[in-house]
């Protein structure tokens, strides 16, 4: 867009000296000027309204010379600026589409605002993959300056899901500010795809997170009590909450607490806690399992057989655990 500018700014520079060449050599008034200029560079010629002396005419053939060849250069850097423009944003969009076509396996982010923006600052800090469905074109801006894949529309609209791959994606994340809204998209999601993990955002009304439950949502969260609720365990307990802290987000004890799920054909596949070795050979210590089917054992003893489907909660160094995920 600065060549459009730059040319308009040129045009105007040539406006401004024909105008005051007639004013000077014919002593024309200002408007006069200006229509003889605007005439004689287009090319239009509708008729003179200044008497032209010779001087006036030698500096109206020099005007002809210079300022029609100059004005068609501008009036073509101007469309190429606007040409250009258009057509790079129907590529990006484009280019945009067939990105998110090809994805796998990845979150669909719905709703760009404070939360949907943590969430998907995190979700890039573990590289995931993931794809941000906005509505806004000021908020969109913002998202492709930030370099994330995104679609713009209604995240409930059953066709903007299917292109964002919600029949391909692990997971998706409804954090629009309305309820009502959050509930079409995860009525929408679920019956799109059945198997699909939906989490929701609730405002913690009364109600709204029954009524997302029945629509289809795998979890509710309402980011006021979690943040309450944080508030109140750092007074109550905080050398817990800031333990927690350090290994959920990782800090000056280099520890992690993470989770992983174990395949079919995994190392520790059908292994007990014991068999497996993980706290000897990874120096890891497993908090908890939870079995395929939900249920959750803290603590496990050592004779607690690990199985295909479980996932494991594990502490310990985050180069260790990411070995452990290599065989299990």
């Amino acid at each position: 867009m600065h060549k459009a500018v730059r040319a308009t700014l040129l045009l105007f520079l040539i406006l401004m000296f024909g105008t005051g060449g007639y004013m000077v050599l014919e002593d024309s008034t200002f408007m006069d000027g200006l229509y003889m200029t605007l005439i004689t560079i287009t090319t239009v010629g509708y008729g003179e309204v200044v008497h032209l002396s010779p001087n006036g005419r030698i500096f109206t053939m020099v005007l002809i010379l210079v300022g029609v060849g100059f004005v068609m250069f501008v009036f073509t850097k101007i469309t190429e600026a606007v040409v250009e423009g258009g057509l790079q944003a129907v590529y990006g969009r484009l280019n945009m589409k067939k990105k998110v076509a090809e994805l796998s396996g990845h979150y669909i982010v719905c709703g760009f605002g404070r939360i949907g923006q943590v969430i998907t600052k995190l979700l890039n800090d573990e590289k995931k993959t993931f794809v941000v469905i906005e509505n806004n074109r000021e908020v969109i801006k913002k998202i492709a300056e930030m370099g994330y894949l995104f679609l713009e529309g209604e995240a409930s609209n059953d066709d903007m899901l299917l292109k964002a791959g919600v029949d391909k994606a692990s997971g998706l994340i409804a954090v629009v500010s309305s309820d009502a809204d959050n509930v079409y998209i995860v009525l929408s999601a679920r019956g799109l795809n059945p198997d699909l993990y939906i989490m929701a955002r609730s405002s913690g009304v009364d109600g709204v997170e029954i009524k997302l439950m029945r629509a289809g949502a795998n979890k509710v969260l309402s980011p006021y009590y979690i943040g309450a609720t944080r508030m109140a365990h750092h007074v109550l307990r905080p050398t817990v909450t800031d333990f927690i802290d350090l290994t959920v987000h990782g800090g000056e004890l280099g520890l992690r607490l993470e989770e992983m799920r174990v395949s079919e054909n995994g190392e520790m596949t059908n292994k007990t806690v014991m068999e497996s070795n993980i706290r000897r050979d990874f120096d890891l210590i497993v908090v908890a399992i939870k079995r395929s089917q939900g249920e959750m054992q803290f603590n496990p003893n050592l004779s607690t057989v690990i199985l295909s489907g479980d996932t494991l909660v594990v502490l310990g160094e985050y180069d260790k655990i990411k070995q452990l995920e290599k065989i299990i």
